[in-house]
């Protein structure tokens, strides 16, 4: 779509339809048909002159706003002679039916690490139960962690109240605080087992803490391997982390995740299991009561676990690359 023209049309050079009289030769207006009473049809070149508006940045153009409005958008089309007259619910179905959606954003961070792919993708083989390039054997076991940060106990200043018909719950917005723990977890990928413990913070030493825990237990303490998934956070983050790990335990294997690839770790799927079922909505008297539910949560899950359905491989990572590769955003920030 081209952008559409700034400079505006006085209103009386168009028609009642939204051409100019200039363009009557080449628009074919469709009037309004009385007895049936349909709705003007306006000519492609309005519909793409209001869509190219719509995508327009509206800073750019001193209009001091990050996105339009229907409303905005309608007045701006009339404004710059685009169409003499239109309705908002007209220019609602235009964007919304159009594969371009202006008012929508996702944030987003681009790969930047140089070697992404062959981070990714050694992940990406070990949840298919391979590395490099050999089956994984009943030896070897994949155990992914990370840590859940300031997780608070948030008591509100008012009782919650209970569900009526018609009503939700009621939880009182205003809360005081009453401290925070750090949830640190590692997830058995093929077995389906959850190890976790709260701490006051994050840091090398509670991530030890959480791998004796895990690595004095059968069979992990006995296994010929035990691969370790882990993102770049301080504590666990590079080749110093790996020596600190293997010369403690022998049989680990660090992997870490490419920078800025968390959803390659398969415990943030728990993470968010538990965000979901046990501390929303947030409601503790205590940081004893965080701790004590965030235990009792994880026995509960142990007892229903099953292994995630990880769909996502290899060849899902090449078609995610060649995709960002051919990104005009990502070109523009090279």
């Amino acid at each position: 779509m081209t952008k559409s023209q700034l400079d505006s049309t006085p209103h009386g050079q168009l028609s009642a339809s939204g051409e100019s009289v200039s363009l009557k030769n080449v628009w074919r207006v469709l009037k309004r048909d009385q007895d049936t009473g349909d709705q003007p049809v306006f000519p492609p070149d309005v519909v793409v002159a209001v869509k190219a508006l719509a995508c327009e940045l509206p800073y750019e153009h001193g209009i001091p706003v990050s996105r339009l409005s229907k409303s905005e958008i309608q007045r701006a089309a009339i404004e710059r002679g685009i169409v003499a007259s239109i309705g908002e619910t007209t220019v609602w179905r235009w964007l919304s039916e159009d594969a371009i959606r202006p008012w929508c954003f996702r944030s987003w961070i681009f790969p930047r690490d140089p070697d992404f792919q062959q981070k990714a993708a050694r992940v990406l083989d070990l949840y298919e139960g391979k590395w490099r390039g050999r089956p994984l054997t009943a030896g070897d076991y994949v155990i992914s962690t990370d840590e859940k940060t300031s997780i608070q106990a948030r008591n509100r200043k008012h009782p919650t109240l209970p569900p009526q018909p018609g009503r939700p719950m009621r939880v009182e917005h205003e809360y005081k605080r009453c401290g925070a723990w750090a949830y640190l977890a590692a997830w058995d990928v093929r077995r389906a087992r959850i190890f976790g413990r709260c701490e006051e913070s994050s840091g090398i030493e509670p991530f030890e803490r959480l791998v004796k825990q895990v690595m004095r237990r059968r069979p992990y303490c006995t296994a010929d391997r035990v691969f370790w998934i882990m993102d770049n956070g301080s504590s666990h983050r590079g080749e110093a982390c790996v020596r600190r790990l293997q010369d403690r335990w022998p049989n680990i294997v660090p992997v870490h995740t490419p920078i800025h690839a968390s959803w390659l770790n398969q415990i943030e799927i728990y993470f968010s299991i538990v965000q979901r079922k046990a501390l929303t909505p947030n409601d503790f008297e205590s940081r004893i009561e965080v701790d004590q539910r965030l235990m009792d949560f994880q026995n509960h899950y142990q007892a229903i676990a099953q292994p995630f359905e990880w769909k996502f491989t290899r060849r899902d990572l090449r078609k995610l690359l060649r995709k960002l590769d051919g990104c005009p955003l990502r070109a523009r920030c090279a």
